[in-house]
């Protein structure tokens, strides 16, 4: 047996210049989280984190629950912990079993003032806030939703030896913006009510790059943590570019060029290939209608085709998958079809999520 991730969920620093949502800290707060779990096994243990945080982060307690009953976490025996500034840690295994495509609820206790939270901020899933020490409340009728996460950042199950892993690797189009909240229907949760065996953990970020930090560390710099360190790894599949070429409009500054981005895609490349994964690509999506001031840009649409045609055509990969061609208007090719936009002209809704997971040639991701 292998502990091996069940689920991910990656994280960014709330101190950054471009926010799609509201940072938040807490005080006297318990917080409870729906983790939807990529993949399953008979016992797990939870990664929390406190990466971007500026001051120690104390948990008094935490819990988790699945259908099989409630436990509290431990860390070396002890149920309260602090995480020092910068740093993650795992819990002691739990003897909670958990199902592949089910919910773990994480509930945690933040006796004192956080500072602004280590989060991901578009999972497409809600966070409830309450009060005071709420742990063991099997409801929490008062509570705050946000949508968002919060101190987490993996859970591992353990499962048998070949139990084979891949990671979606991206953006916002693998976290799940556009697709219905709480629903799990996110282009990775399709993903993986195809697959047959083994499973697909999600570390997509809305708003993430391939070239720059902001939103989060950027893809080549992020790449060991967030892809490198998951046991049974075989496969990463890729989704980049369009902020790349959208984004930096958002802030006054030109796209990346068509050159820069095959050659951070060829970097990708060569070191999934270093470290015996195969790499799967997907082609740049169509974004000429978003609705936010200065993403779709001439110069940025250009650099899209010429970028996408070049995926389409290298042997830099182990495989591709057409996302642009499977989501756009075909008499206007640079726009998602508006039977798979989510209302804003950047992001899928739940048919396009399903279109883009449909894309991906299980011949090509076998697990």
């Amino acid at each position: 047996m292998i502990w091996t991730a069940g689920f991910r969920t990656a994280v960014i620093s709330p101190y950054e210049q471009i926010q799609l949502t509201q940072p938040r800290g807490f005080a006297d707060q318990t917080v409870r989280q729906v983790l939807h779990m990529a993949g399953g096994g008979e016992r797990l243990r939870i990664r929390l984190t406190n990466r971007y945080g500026r001051t120690p982060l104390t948990i008094a307690a935490a819990t988790a629950a699945t259908e099989h009953g409630q436990a509290a976490l431990t860390f070396d025996g002890a149920e309260t912990l602090t995480i020092p500034p910068g740093q993650e840690l795992t819990g002691d295994p739990m003897d909670l079993p958990v199902a592949s495509g089910a919910d773990l609820f994480l509930s945690l206790y933040l006796p004192r003032e956080t500072g602004l939270a280590t989060y991901s901020h578009r999972p497409m899933q809600t966070a409830y806030i309450v009060g005071g020490n709420h742990l063991t409340s099997p409801a929490l009728p008062q509570a705050d939703p946000v949508d968002a996460r919060f101190y987490v950042s993996g859970v591992d199950v353990l499962a048998p030896d070949d139990t084979a892993i891949a990671v979606a690797f991206g953006d916002s189009w693998f976290e799940g913006v556009g697709s219905t909240t709480g629903a799990n229907n996110r282009s990775v949760d399709f993903l993986n009510r195809r697959l047959a065996r083994g499973w697909v953990v999600n570390q997509g970020i809305a708003g993430n790059r391939l070239l720059k930090d902001e939103v989060g560390e950027h893809a080549l710099a992020r790449f060991d943590r967030d892809v490198l360190t998951v046991p049974g790894l075989t496969h990463v599949l890729v989704h980049f570019g369009i902020n790349d070429l959208g984004l930096p409009g958002m802030i006054g500054e030109p796209p990346a060029t068509a050159g820069a981005l095959i050659e951070g895609f060829t970097a990708l490349a060569h070191r999934a290939h270093a470290a015996d994964l195969k790499i799967l690509v997907a082609t740049i999506g169509p974004f000429a209608g978003a609705a936010y001031p200065g993403i779709s840009t001439p110069a940025g649409l250009a650099a899209r085709r010429e970028v996408n045609d070049w995926i389409r055509t290298t042997d830099t990969f182990d495989a591709v998958f057409d996302v642009a061609r499977a989501v756009e208007n075909p008499e206007a090719p640079d726009y998602i079809h508006p039977a798979l936009d989510s209302g804003d002209g950047m992001h899928l809704n739940d048919r396009g999520a399903q279109a883009l997971a449909d894309s991906v040639n299980l011949e090509t991701l076998a697990l």
